[in-house]
């Protein structure tokens, strides 16, 4: 009988236990991520961390950023509760790609700030996740440039007899800290040649309470001492009761996946995968906290009595047919995928019941791939090709709350068509030498992108070109060594390359960039594609059955990156927007920036039954500059507080870099009863290693940056029996209070976490 927790079980055997542990080095293991079709990880040159169906349930984390987060491996900023923006290695939202299932989320108007895209899917249906580090265009084409975050959903069982069989979990989960309630259900009912798998969730989150410990000399970090409310109808600034209550950080989200497998034979099977998410409005909470500051003077009263994300529904339909041994082709496989994909923002600033704003964008994207296997002597081949088209509407609206008067705004994207076309050809190589020590990868992609947006109404700002149109050809590619000298070490080296084409929000967006100096972004059409170029070593080693530990070092020179810059319209470099002077920005190419840094992990076996595993990562990045311009830096001051000055220098810290960070675990398994304790820990983020001009968000930390931290955890699991598992955890012990660098909201103080699972 199929059981999620089979491994548990399994594990009460030691040897069982020893193998377990050997695995965490993961050489054996089978990934897709890296050609689209399964491979064993000591093939492959590329880094790439797996987290399974096993430690996704014992995580039990509220949505899949914190699934991320908890790993210790890959940081999460967060603006609000309802999202979460993974860092691959200094790259972030746009820059890194997105994938569900083989098909790829980001589209047209993933921004290049911060996004909670990869919350708008359920991690309690997956069943594992496979994180790709480093340049990863030559597969997956754009915007890979730091990673690929591959999430693989449950699939549909067929039975090996003429017997249906069904199989399932269930699970009911409660959290202290934000009173979230979770209800999730899936199950496969399949027969020899059909199968059904069908999953649903549903997560009710509160306000979440930050820990009340903090450090001595920063006493009120983060903490929500007023809000607005409505006395009479009327906004009025009132006291928080609980102020380390965030208030209005809360939200509901669920999720809904079905999948139909027909096998038609022994080598062609069919697939449907149907997909929804959804949610209702979702405070942006560290908007919420956003004082009045214009004209250079700084106010205390709150700005906005409203700022909200609208439901966030993500819609995706995918068929899959997969052919084995087909003419030329030992595996051959198509996917064809359509998405839709609502989001909206909604403001009212403070008292101003005449402007309450809505900007509404619908994207429609239409994708397809086919690639194919062909294995002959030692090498194996994979060739494919992709389309993606995204089609943009946006709208936008003004409404007078008091009169119902309802007026034209200025829409986030243009108004008119907003379309970006993607197709691309590839070729992936994997030679395995003979003497079965040494494994080559390589490959090359081509890819055209065609983008094209029009304004139809340019009352607002009066551009000097309502029509945008580019067409741009990339060329990227990689070239790695896989060396095993012996059983127990294993070295690789990767050359790779990936490229982010400039999409609709990079081209065309306007938008209000800062609250704390007026600014705003505006079109321009003379963007180019931005370049990664990466080198990776890394070495696996096995120093006994029970010790083993991996080291990872990377650089990488980012080209042509795209940032937001001063910039002149109609010869002007500032306009008046919603009433204020702002400075006018725009999105250009600067010349380049590096990164670099490392990432190691160790594991072992203290004793039968216990086992320790630790990992700790830092990267490092900053941008070459013009050294006869200035830029905007902080300095260190004599009382040892950071400034804002102007300088020319000759480099400066690179945006969404975030600080070292890293987890400890010690873990005990005995028959039925598991238990863990943890520890989570960033290093500081110091303010002059802040880019003063990107996202990284000063106005949210400490007038020193954001300080280091540490949380002490532990959770244990008992199996009553081979279907039903208690869960209990308690998370950050010491209620230290927290924020993860350049976030605007808070981390959950002390929390206690029950979880009920059953599973047939």
């Amino acid at each position: 009988m199929f059981s999620l927790f089979q491994s548990l079980e399994a594990q009460t055997n030691n040897q069982q236990v020893i193998d377990t542990i050997s695995k965490r080095i993961d050489l054996d293991e089978v990934v897709v991520s890296s050609s689209g079709f399964a491979e064993r990880k000591k093939n492959i040159a590329q880094k790439i961390e797996v987290i399974s169906a096993k430690n996704i349930a014992q995580s039990n984390s509220q949505n899949t950023g914190d699934l991320l987060m908890n790993t210790g491996k890959i940081f999460v900023q967060k603006s609000q509760q309802g999202g979460s923006s993974p860092v691959i290695r200094g790259f972030e939202a746009s820059r890194i790609l997105i994938v569900i299932d083989g098909v790829r989320l980001n589209n047209a108007i993933f921004r290049s700030g911060h996004l909670q895209n990869i919350i708008t899917n359920d991690q309690n249906s997956l069943q594992k996740v496979e994180v790709m580090y480093g340049p990863s265009s030559t597969i997956y084409g754009s915007d890979a440039l730091g990673g690929v975050i591959h999430l693989i959903t449950k699939s549909p069982i067929l039975s090996s007899n003429n017997r249906t069989l069904s199989t399932g979990t269930a699970f009911t989960r409660y959290n202290s800290v934000n009173n979230e309630k979770t209800i999730h259900a899936d199950a496969s009912i399949g027969g020899k040649k059909f199968a059904w798998f069908q999953s649903y969730n549903f997560s009710d989150f509160g306000d979440m309470k930050m820990g009340k410990n903090y450090p001595n000399i920063y006493p009120d970090f983060g903490r929500r001492s007023q809000y607005i409310g409505q006395v009479n109808g009327l906004d009025s600034v009132m006291k928080n009761t609980d102020d380390r209550l965030q208030k209005f950080s809360g939200y509901k989200q669920w999720d809904i996946i079905e999948k139909f497998l027909f096998k038609q034979n022994e080598h062609v099977s069919h697939t449907l995968n149907l997909q929804l998410s959804n949610t209702n409005n979702v405070p942006r909470y560290d908007r919420l906290q956003d004082v009045k500051n214009f004209g250079g003077t700084t106010g205390t009263t709150l700005r906005y009595a409203e700022w909200y994300y609208g439901p966030q529904k993500r819609e995706m339909a995918a068929y899959e047919l997969n052919i084995s041994k087909i003419s030329f082709w030992d595996e051959l496989k198509v996917n064809v995928n359509f998405q839709s994909i609502d989001e909206s923002r909604l403001t009212r600033e403070y008292r101003r019941l005449d402007r309450f704003d809505s900007q509404v964008e619908k994207v429609n994207v239409f994708g397809t791939t086919i690639s194919g296997r062909k294995k002959t002597g030692n090498n194996e081949w994979v060739l494919g090709g992709d389309i993606q088209l995204n089609d943009v509407k946006s709208a936008a609206s003004r409404t007078n709350l008091t009169t119902g008067a309802i007026s034209k705004l200025n829409t986030r994207y243009p108004d008119g068509k907003n379309r970006m076309n993607n197709l691309g050809v590839y070729a992936q190589h994997t030679y395995k030498f003979k003497n079965q020590k040494l494994v080559l990868n390589d490959g090359l992609r081509i890819q055209s992108i065609n983008l094209q947006s029009n304004v139809i109404d340019n009352s607002f700002f009066h551009l000097p070109d309502t029509a945008v149109k580019q067409s741009n050809i990339a060329i990227t590619g990689n070239v790695g060594i896989v060396f095993a000298p012996n059983k127990s070490t294993l070295l690789s080296a990767t050359i790779s390359s990936a490229f982010r084409a400039p999409n609709i929000d990079d081209l065309s967006k306007i938008f209000e960039s800062s609250t704390s100096a007026k600014q705003v972004v505006i079109p321009n059409a003379n963007l180019k594609p931005e370049y990664s170029y990466n080198v990776d070593l890394t070495i696996r080693q096995m120093i006994s059955k029970k010790i083993s530990f991996e080291l990872t070092g990377f650089y990488t020179l980012f080209n042509q990156a795209i940032i937001k810059a001063p910039f002149k319209l109609n010869g002007q470099d500032s306009i008046n927007y919603n009433g204020v002077k702002s400075q006018v920005l725009a999105s250009q190419n600067v010349n380049r920036a590096n990164l670099y840094g490392f990432s190691l992990s160790a594991t072992a076996e203290i004793f039968s039954g216990f086992t320790f595993n630790s990992s700790l990562s830092a990267t490092k990045g900053f941008y070459i500059t013009d050294n006869s311009t200035s830029s905007s830096v902080y300095e260190k001051q004599s009382n040892g507080a950071y400034a804002l000055v102007k300088r020319n220098v000759s480099s400066k810290p690179l945006d969404h870099i975030p600080p070292m960070m890293g987890k400890t675990s010690f873990n005990y398994q005995r028959q039925k009863v598991s238990t863990e304790v943890y520890f989570l820990y960033n290093g500081w983020k110091h303010l002059n290693q802040y880019n003063a001009d990107g996202e990284d968000n000063a106005q949210y930390a400490t007038v020193n940056g954001m300080p280091s931290w540490l949380t002490v955890n532990w959770k244990a699991a008992v199996n009553c029996n081979k279907n039903l598992l208690i869960q209990v955890g308690i998370e950050n012990i010491f209620d230290r209070n927290y924020r993860y660098f350049a976030s605007g909201f808070s981390a959950g103080g002390r929390n206690i976490v029950i979880a009920l699972r059953i599973n047939w």
